[in-house]
């Protein structure tokens, strides 16, 4: 009879569009798991939310299916979600994050081994170069405080460096409020909101948690620096449960951190180095020193999200 099923589904599927359909056994003797992926990656499906910083919106870009799976995946071994300490690195607890979570591994099954693929098509970024799949989970009136994901600490940074982009997909839609926001953007007053949008998404630009919805943001400035721009939080669940995967790619490989020597003193490949440095810096980045503001003890406390559960 489920061979019946199969045969029927590809039928149908053969007949309508091009769709992948992925099979994955969660256990060993359990039955196969049936998955019908979203399409491939398609660029006229990603619009532009914000320059500054750079956000873009991918609608649809997870199949209903391939939500289902990851949030199945998920509730195995979720857990208190935890935050880095600026300075030292080290996982700490903090009510400024009050969501559950936990960490998918790599190529875990067919289905996370396509949405890693997909979001490599998406960013043109090295499938090692990111970390693992999370997933998390906020219940009524959990939130998470508006945080950076790159790294105030050093420690964090020995693995792959910075975090250059961030990937968040929406595994559920929230009826209310879980909005992620932005509130350094700008231009971000301009944008407009009627009352379905929570009161914590009027302070600043907001995306809705949709299913299937996926967004992508820059962490760094097209130069490699942070970008204070990137400011981002999680609006409090006011009605429904909000399900998301952030999925976080580093500038230099994070499976393989040994690949790039660490060194306190700064090397130069090209023949032109001792040139260009004798030179001194040029007119724009002189101005771009003299606009940079030393990090006030508020900015400080700001938290960031850490790369483990």
């Amino acid at each position: 009879m489920e061979m019946r099923l199969l045969l029927v589904l590809f039928a149908l599927l053969s007949v309508t569009a091009v769709v992948p359909v992925l099979f994955s056994r969660n256990k060993k003797d359990g039955p196969a798991e049936v998955v019908v992926a979203a399409p491939p990656f398609n660029a006229s499906g990603v619009t532009v939310i914000s320059w500054k910083p750079r956000i873009f919106l991918y609608k649809g870009f997870l199949s209903d299916d391939e939500c289902d799976h990851l949030v199945k995946l998920g509730k195995e071994k979720l857990k208190r979600s935890m935050v880095a300490d600026n300075e030292s690195g080290k996982s700490v607890m903090s009510e400024v994050r009050t969501s559950s979570g936990m960490f998918l591994d790599k190529q875990q099954d067919p289905v996370v081994s396509t949405i890693e693929e997909r979001i490599a098509a998406w960013t043109l970024l090295p499938e090692e170069n990111a970390e693992n799949i999370q997933i998390l989970r906020y219940e009524h009136g959990q939130r998470y405080d508006p945080h950076f994901d790159y790294f105030h600490d050093k420690v964090n940074q020995l693995q792959g460096g910075h975090r250059y982009a961030t990937v968040l997909m929406y595994l559920s839609t929230v009826e209310k409020g879980g909005e992620t926001v932005f509130p350094n953007a700008e231009g971000w007053e301009s944008q407009l909101k009627d009352d379905s949008f929570s009161d914590c998404a009027k302070k600043g630009l907001a995306v809705k948690a949709v299913k299937g919805d996926a967004v992508l943001f820059f962490n760094l400035q097209a130069d490699g620096t942070p970008d204070p721009l990137s400011l981002h939080g999680s609006c409090p669940v006011i009605e429904g449960e909000k399900w998301s995967s952030p999925k976080w790619i580093h500038v230099r490989s994070y499976d393989n951190p040994s690949s790039m020597k660490q060194s306190e003193e700064c090397s130069d490949l090209s023949e032109n180095c001792v040139a260009w440095a004798a030179s001194g810096p040029s007119k724009a980045q002189q101005n771009q020193l003299k606009q940079k503001k030393p990090r006030t003890k508020q900015e400080a406390r700001i938290p960031q999200v850490l790369n483990s559960d």
